[in-house]
């Protein structure tokens, strides 16, 4: 399980994030939202370790993360996803995927063609495995990048707005590798600006305003916040 509490961030004489705190365990998908301007990006980098907290903590299954590095917390099992477009384009998808498989220490080169291969077949990018990170759709990519993220064998998923930018299909699809990564075991993380897609696919949800929570739990429970509906949603807002 991974706690964050108490987070703060400054810039300059604004606080744009005060005292956030969150949990995410094992096979669950919590979305992380707000209006623009509430701090919800800067609580995901803190996180993520691209931004660091001036004060709080971040927890990984009891141990201190606060102070690690990126690189450090993905060692640990934390993946990342960033928005924009992390596939090689000049590099095939099979060798996407095996740039991460060639750190397992805990596979010889019989052992990373089987993961490479069940990759593929997982996340149904058999037929674009020889084509090259290029030419592939926003869908295909996107699971490209999904697999290239389980090579690493991550016990959380953080997902920086993988819905923006994206066809109504690709959305579906998106949806149902999540639901795949929550069957796996996996705690997803979502912040994105599409509101309805990404309450439709959490088990919970945070909503931000002014560097604060201003409400936790189910997106039944969010969608009957009276201050959620007045700050975030609008009175008209439906799943």
């Amino acid at each position: 399980m991974l706690v964050a509490q108490g987070l703060r961030k400054k810039y300059k004489q604004r606080e744009v994030v005060k005292d956030f705190g969150l949990t995410l365990d094992a096979g669950e998908v919590v979305g992380l939202l707000g209006p623009n301007g509430a701090g919800k990006t800067t609580c995901f980098y803190m996180i993520v370790g691209l931004v660091a907290a001036d004060a709080g903590s971040i927890v990984l299954d009891g141990k201190d993360i606060t102070g690690d590095p990126m690189y450090t917390r993905a060692k640990q099992g934390v993946g990342y996803l960033p928005q924009e477009p992390s596939v090689f384009r000049k590099l095939t998808v099979a060798d996407n995927i095996r740039l991460v498989l060639e750190l397992r220490e805990d596979l010889d080169s019989a052992g990373r063609e089987r993961e490479l291969n069940s990759l593929l077949d997982e996340l149904q990018l058999g037929h674009v495995a020889d084509q090259l990170g290029a030419s592939l759709s926003g869908g295909e990519r996107r699971r490209c990048e999904i697999a290239r993220a389980l090579a690493a064998q991550p016990r959380l998923i953080l997902l920086d707005e993988p819905f923006a930018g994206v066809d109504p299909i690709s959305v579906g699809e998106i949806q149902r590798i999540v639901t795949h990564l929550k069957q796996r075991g996996i705690g997803v993380l979502i912040t994105d600006h599409n509101v309805r897609e990404t309450l439709g696919i959490c088990d919970r949800a945070y909503i931000l305003a002014e560097g604060s929570v201003l409400a936790q739990g189910s997106p039944e429970a969010i969608l009957d916040n009276a201050d959620v509906r007045r700050v975030y949603l609008g009175d008209s807002f439906k799943l």
